[in-house]
Protein backbone atom coordinates (compact mmCIF):
# COMPACT_ATOMS: atom_id res chain seq x y z
CA UNK A 1 0.00 0.00 0.00
CA UNK A 2 1.37 3.37 -1.31
CA UNK A 3 1.00 6.04 2.00
CA UNK A 4 -1.17 8.45 0.07
CA UNK A 5 -3.71 5.59 -0.23
CA UNK A 6 -2.70 4.92 3.83
CA UNK A 7 -3.40 8.17 4.36
CA UNK A 8 -6.42 8.46 2.30
CA UNK A 9 -7.69 5.78 3.94
CA UNK A 10 -6.75 6.97 7.44
CA UNK A 11 -8.33 10.38 6.52
CA UNK A 12 -11.97 8.99 5.70
CA UNK A 13 -12.13 6.87 8.78
CA UNK A 14 -11.23 10.29 11.04
CA UNK A 15 -14.32 11.79 8.95
CA UNK A 16 -16.61 8.66 9.38
CA UNK A 17 -15.40 8.54 13.52
CA UNK A 18 -16.18 12.23 13.45
CA UNK A 19 -19.91 12.08 12.37
CA UNK A 20 -20.62 9.50 14.17
CA UNK A 21 -19.38 10.74 17.89
CA UNK A 22 -20.66 13.79 16.72
CA UNK A 23 -24.60 12.34 15.85
CA UNK A 24 -24.10 10.13 19.19
CA UNK A 25 -23.05 12.78 21.10
CA UNK A 26 -25.93 15.30 20.10
CA UNK A 27 -28.47 12.34 20.96
CA UNK A 28 -26.82 10.97 24.04
CA UNK A 29 -25.14 14.52 25.26
CA UNK A 30 -22.52 15.01 28.14
CA UNK A 31 -24.81 12.35 29.89
CA UNK A 32 -23.15 8.59 30.82
CA UNK A 33 -20.26 7.05 31.78
CA UNK A 34 -16.61 8.92 31.50
CA UNK A 35 -14.17 7.04 29.65
CA UNK A 36 -11.95 6.33 26.42
CA UNK A 37 -12.11 4.47 23.46
CA UNK A 38 -9.15 3.71 20.39
CA UNK A 39 -8.75 1.77 17.44
CA UNK A 40 -6.03 -0.92 17.78
CA UNK A 41 -4.33 -1.44 14.37
CA UNK A 42 -2.11 -4.90 14.57
CA UNK A 43 -0.10 -6.39 13.62
CA UNK A 44 1.84 -3.27 13.46
CA UNK A 45 3.61 -4.98 10.29
CA UNK A 46 0.61 -4.73 8.05
CA UNK A 47 1.43 -2.18 4.91
CA UNK A 48 -1.11 0.45 6.33
CA UNK A 49 0.08 0.15 9.86
CA UNK A 50 3.86 1.02 8.22
CA UNK A 51 2.28 3.81 5.90
CA UNK A 52 1.03 5.56 9.31
CA UNK A 53 4.02 5.24 11.00
CA UNK A 54 6.45 6.85 7.98
CA UNK A 55 3.48 9.90 7.96
CA UNK A 56 3.97 10.48 11.71
CA UNK A 57 0.38 9.53 12.95
CA UNK A 58 1.38 6.76 15.07
CA UNK A 59 4.98 7.21 16.84
CA UNK A 60 5.49 4.19 18.84
CA UNK A 61 4.05 1.00 19.20
CA UNK A 62 1.94 0.10 21.96
CA UNK A 63 2.86 -1.57 25.07
CA UNK A 64 1.22 -4.82 23.92
CA UNK A 65 1.96 -4.52 20.09
CA UNK A 66 0.37 -2.78 17.20
CA UNK A 67 -0.61 0.94 17.24
CA UNK A 68 -3.31 2.28 18.82
CA UNK A 69 -5.30 5.56 17.30
CA UNK A 70 -6.82 7.28 20.60
CA UNK A 71 -10.16 8.86 20.36
CA UNK A 72 -10.19 8.68 16.21
CA UNK A 73 -12.94 11.64 16.28
CA UNK A 74 -11.07 13.94 17.96
CA UNK A 75 -14.48 14.95 20.01
CA UNK A 76 -13.73 16.60 23.61
CA UNK A 77 -16.82 14.49 25.30
CA UNK A 78 -15.98 12.33 28.10
CA UNK A 79 -18.80 10.16 27.48
CA UNK A 80 -17.17 6.73 26.59
CA UNK A 81 -20.59 5.72 24.61
CA UNK A 82 -20.09 8.81 22.03
CA UNK A 83 -16.77 8.14 21.89
CA UNK A 84 -16.78 4.04 20.92
CA UNK A 85 -19.67 5.21 18.20
CA UNK A 86 -16.24 7.07 16.75
CA UNK A 87 -13.93 3.89 17.24
CA UNK A 88 -16.26 1.45 15.75
CA UNK A 89 -16.68 3.74 12.98
CA UNK A 90 -12.91 4.48 12.61
CA UNK A 91 -12.17 0.66 12.64
CA UNK A 92 -15.44 -0.50 10.07
CA UNK A 93 -13.98 1.41 7.57
CA UNK A 94 -10.54 0.28 7.57
CA UNK A 95 -11.42 -3.57 7.91
CA UNK A 96 -13.54 -2.35 5.36
CA UNK A 97 -10.09 -1.75 3.23
CA UNK A 98 -8.20 -5.05 4.17
CA UNK A 99 -7.14 -3.46 7.35
CA UNK A 100 -6.69 -5.84 10.57
CA UNK A 101 -8.04 -3.66 13.62
CA UNK A 102 -10.79 -3.40 16.33
CA UNK A 103 -12.12 -1.06 18.60
CA UNK A 104 -11.46 -0.66 22.42
CA UNK A 105 -12.97 0.96 24.97
CA UNK A 106 -12.35 1.49 28.88
CA UNK A 107 -14.09 3.28 31.98
CA UNK A 108 -12.21 6.47 33.92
Amino acid sequence: MKQSEAIRIHNEAVALAQKATQDHHEKQGEWGACGFAWVKIRPATQSFARQLKKAGVVNLASWNGGYDIWNPSGHPTQNISSKEAGAVAYARHLESNGVKCYAQSRLD
